[in-house]
């Protein structure tokens, strides 16, 4: 019985070492090397960076290089690259070993990219921060290829995702500014309606302008008082001087109530509430001012922020092309499916003496 275990286990090995060393098809591999920056730099480090300036990546740029390496390994992606690269009949090519080949040319979807995740890796050192892209391809111009849009398709997806967000953003402030324009306009002109109702271009004006007149008058009545009271002293009431003065008196205190009715009164429109619906409008088309100058501001800074989102995808090393087969590894899968081989044997054998041993 040890014989044919061992028989077995060395044809195991012949079969094995003449797939890896003939049958298997040449797999070319092209490496990349990229890392992702973001051109709106932080101006200083707070306490939280300090396990990213440790680790060599900040948190923001892992996340991204995350997202990039999901999006670099996605069914959407492959979808575009065999759409573009072929790569079903590519990877289904009946020159290729059918124990690493793609069968079946129409299979489903799914099923390619079960396959396009054992022919392509994205890897992240978290330590430099730099993704490694490595894809396979069993031509080099094709690994290269693959390599390559991998490269340009995850740096159109970065730049789309951050300007998508960013102009989410400018659209809304935009249309925030839209709106306090319309505002503004909207308390200019009913503060300019306003004063055609009134007739008078500035109340405040019109309202001082009273109160001078008021002082005038004051200032004249008191004079005319003080004049009267200087003629009665020697002069009859009904003197002509004195009447005279009667007269100037009334018509000075007549005119000073008709100017305190244009100021105040508990009836009718007097000025002071002219001037104070005045000053509430002009405080509200101030208001509207103001709050559309920081939204023009808002904006302005939103576009800057904007333009500083881009994400730069940074080659560090451009996609190879490959002189040498990398995959299959010929020697050291030979070397493995021997040790296998004689293990499995080994196990065999042993496991048969020791039935052999419960037998006697």
């Amino acid at each position: 019985m040890a014989q044919p275990i061992w028989a077995a286990a060395f044809a195991f090995f012949v079969a094995m070492a003449v797939y890896w060393s003939v049958l298997a098809s040449d797999r070319y591999v092209s490496t990349a090397h990229i890392v992702i920056q973001r051109t709106d730099l932080s101006t200083g480090a707070t306490a939280g960076d300090l396990a990213s300036l440790i680790g060599g990546v900040s948190g923001a740029n892992r996340a991204d290089q995350l997202m990039m390496r999901d999006y670099l390994l996605s069914v959407g992606l492959l979808q575009k690259l065999d759409k573009e690269l072929d790569l079903r009949s590519h990877f289904s090519n009946w020159r290729r070993d059918p124990f690493s080949k793609f069968l079946f040319a129409n299979a489903p979807i799914e099923w390619l990219h079960r396959y396009y995740l054992s022919r392509v890796s994205v890897e992240l050192n978290d330590y430099d921060g730099v993704l490694v892209v490595n894809a396979q391809a069993y031509t080099p111009e094709m690994s290269k290829a693959i390599s390559e849009k991998l490269v340009l398709e995850g740096e159109a997806f970065m730049n789309n995702v951050a300007n998508s967000l960013a102009q989410t953003q400018v659209d809304f402030l935009e249309k925030q500014v839209v709106q306090m324009h319309d505002r503004l306009l909207s308390a200019r002109q009913t503060l300019l309606d306003y004063q055609n109702k009134k007739g008078l271009a500035s109340p405040m004006a019109t309202a001082e302008s009273t109160v001078a007149i008021l002082a005038k008058l004051q200032a004249s009545l008191t004079e005319l008082q003080t004049q009267k009271s200087a003629l009665q002293s020697y002069l009859v009431a009904s003197h002509p001087s004195v009447v005279q003065l009667n007269q100037q008196i009334s018509a000075v205190e007549k005119q000073m109530l008709q100017e305190q009715a244009k100021l105040a009164s508990p009836t009718g429109k007097p000025l002071n509430k002219t001037v104070e619906e005045y000053q509430r409008l002009e405080m509200q088309a101030a208001f509207a001012d103001a709050v559309y100058k920081t939204a023009l501001s808002a904006l302005e800074r939103g576009r800057i922020e904007a333009t500083r989102t881009i994400k730069k995808i940074s080659v560090v090393q451009a996609p190879t092309l490959p002189e040498y087969p990398l995959e299959p590894r010929r020697i050291y899968n030979t070397l493995v499916a021997l040790m296998t081989a004689f293990l499995l044997a080994g196990i065999a054998h042993l496991l048969w003496a020791v039935v052999q041993d419960h037998k006697d």
